[in-house]
């Protein structure tokens, strides 16, 4: 539906764009395949006064005159949708070449790689990476192997609910989950959705790595506002286990758990083989612990250790 709609833009705007004279709504209607197969002028009027605001929304800057016959007609004059020429520095040429590297990786490669392209064909400066040579060696790089990403990324982009199985880290099961999707954050390595979770009626944040199956696309609009993207980082970042309020005391294996140490406010080396450490407990703590196994033992407080116990159990079970 989504590529329906995105063909159906393309064709209004390349329509507006190649005229010289104002078209009205009934000879729009007959130079376009999907506004012939709407049911009727209501449905259509509806179709192209939604489209009309989609190209407005997205830059297009459009026309309303009379035509001779003294009704409304629609036309974008190129002079007016004319982007200026691309004027960067060698800096500013250096961060877009960066920030291309980073997606090698992904699925975006492909158009990170052909926006390059056309920026120097623009006029962008073809050399001028001030950390060619001296950091060749270290790449930036945002691994994503997970087959949600795409689609959720889509989702994302265009405002669409969707639908997935999601298995929680302390259930053997995936269950369905209906989402509005907010944004994409990647944290420590792993990729996050933010969205408001339609059956609990509340804001969640899911594991990429932790969606089942394929991600599902439903009609509709949001039925609850979306926050800014400072808003959503703060709340991936507090779903991932920051920004604690408490403190926990955990044992942990000597030479493992780098990251948990890095994070700790006070470490204590013990002689057993096993340091103590004590970290901020927030939410997403017990999750994290899990992934460090039989190198972390979980000391107070009670709820946390019961947490922990609880998701190594269903690991366990499969």
């Amino acid at each position: 539906m989504a590529i329906a709609k995105a063909e159906r833009l393309m064709n209004l705007a390349l329509c507006l764009l190649g005229t010289r004279r104002p078209l009205s709504k009934r000879e729009l209607r007959g130079s376009i395949e999907a506004y012939l197969e709407a049911g009727n002028d209501e449905s259509f009027n509806r179709m192209f006064e939604r489209d009309k605001d989609d190209l407005r929304e997205l830059g297009l800057v459009i026309e309303t005159v009379e035509n001779l016959e003294g009704e409304p007609g629609y036309l974008a004059r190129r002079d007016s949708n004319r982007l200026p020429p691309v004027s960067l520095d060698a800096e500013e040429a250096a961060a877009l070449g960066l920030a291309a590297k980073v997606w090698q990786q992904a699925r975006l490669a492909g158009a990170a790689s052909g926006a390059l392209q056309k920026l120097r064909a623009g006029g962008m400066p073809e050399a001028g990476d001030p950390y060619e040579g001296q950091h060749s060696a270290i790449e930036p790089r945002i691994p994503v192997h997970e087959a949600a990403f795409e689609p959720l990324m889509l989702a994302c982009r265009d405002r669409r609910p969707v639908v997935f199985d999601y298995r929680k880290s302390n259930a053997a099961r995936p269950e369905p989950r209906q989402v509005e999707p907010w944004a994409l954050e990647c944290w420590r390595g792993h990729w996050y959705l933010a969205g408001y979770d339609r059956d609990r009626g509340a804001e969640r944040v899911f594991r990429l790595s932790r969606i089942t199956g394929k991600v599902r696309s439903r009609a509709g609009k949001y039925t609850a506002d979306v926050p800014d993207v400072v808003t959503v980082r703060e709340t991936v970042a507090s779903w991932a286990g920051e920004g604690g309020d408490r403190s926990a005391l955990i044992r942990l294996r000597a030479g493992a758990g780098y990251p948990l140490r890095a994070k700790a406010t006070a470490v204590r080396e013990g002689a057993d083989g096993w340091d103590e450490l004590e970290v901020p407990y927030g939410h997403g703590l017990d999750a994290w612990l899990v992934e460090f196994g039989p190198d972390v033992v979980v000391v107070e407080p009670a709820d946390l250790r019961a947490d922990v116990v609880d998701r190594l159990r269903a690991v366990a079970r499969g």
